[in-house]
């Protein structure tokens, strides 16, 4: 796998964790043409071999911004046909995101606009800094959510509070994040990654086929109507039945002990 990339810091911290961070500091790690390039090169990898790996954080460097959105500077003087072909590259990033088979766990450190706010909704979930702050202020600069901002918002917060923050633009605090649905937990800013790193390791200590077929089934599930869902949920759950790692787990409890999954 790769991990050496000109935008993003790729690091282990553990065998089976990721830590992915958004390495462009001096521009808020705002989105630009090659960190498009390289996040669809890690992401689109993991759908072919997960290396290893159980769980993902993402975050963003300093202590200032998770993600800025798109960079602005970059896209001064761009053509029409221009601007077409780089959106068509965040586009096929937020798509690696969300298809990403691995658990994807987000931690917002800052602020997160535009289509910064975007990447961080198409996590899995979210901890966020007490000092953190989001916006979708895409129609305050004459465009829209085009990171998948006007489908996932609303599935997380709703329609009529979706609505509000993406037709007004306005900005909202990491407290009323939490309160909307949108972050699961708020820490200091010193505690953020290390409870995220916590997280990613309970995930990784669980039975990899479970977790990823788990994961398939809430976000399968959703697009479908209940019953639909429900069959979908039963097809998951037999592809497991079979699994040396069911077997484990199974007597691992019986015989009181740990269990070792290797993911089989």
């Amino acid at each position: 796998m790769k991990t050496e990339f000109q935008t993003l810091r790729v690091e282990r911290p553990s065998d089976a964790v990721l830590l992915v961070t958004l390495n462009r500091p001096e521009r808020y790690n705002a989105i630009d043409t090659q960190t498009a390039r390289d996040l669809i090169e890690l992401f689109e990898e993991f759908s072919v071999d997960a290396h290893g790996l159980r769980c993902i954080v993402l975050t963003g460097a300093g202590d200032k911004a998770f993600c800025a959105g798109g960079d602005l500077k970059e896209r001064k003087g761009m053509t029409e046909a221009q601007w077409r072909a780089q959106h068509a590259l965040f586009e096929r990033a937020a798509r690696a995101l969300v298809n990403c088979p691995l658990p994807l766990i987000g931690a917002v450190n800052g602020l997160a606009y535009g289509g910064g706010c975007e990447l961080a909704a198409l996590c899995d979930f979210l901890y966020a800094a007490s000092t953190a702050r989001f916006a979708l202020t895409e129609v305050t600069l004459g465009i829209m959510p085009g990171m998948g901002g006007t489908q996932t918002l609303p599935r997380t917060l709703g329609e009529r509070r979706a609505q509000e923050l993406i037709q007004t633009g306005r900005p909202f605090t990491a407290q009323q994040a939490e309160r909307w649905g949108l972050v699961n937990e708020i820490l200091e800013p010193a505690g953020l990654l290390p409870h995220a790193l916590d997280t990613a390791r309970c995930i990784a200590a669980n039975a990899p086929i479970a977790v990823r077929q788990a994961k398939q089934a809430i976000r399968r599930g959703l697009q479908m109507s209940l019953s639909d869902a429900m069959a979908f949920e039963i097809e998951a759950y037999n592809r497991l039945v079979p699994t040396r790692d069911r077997i484990e787990g199974v007597l691992a409890f019986n015989e009181k002990r740990k269990p070792i999954y290797r993911g089989e």
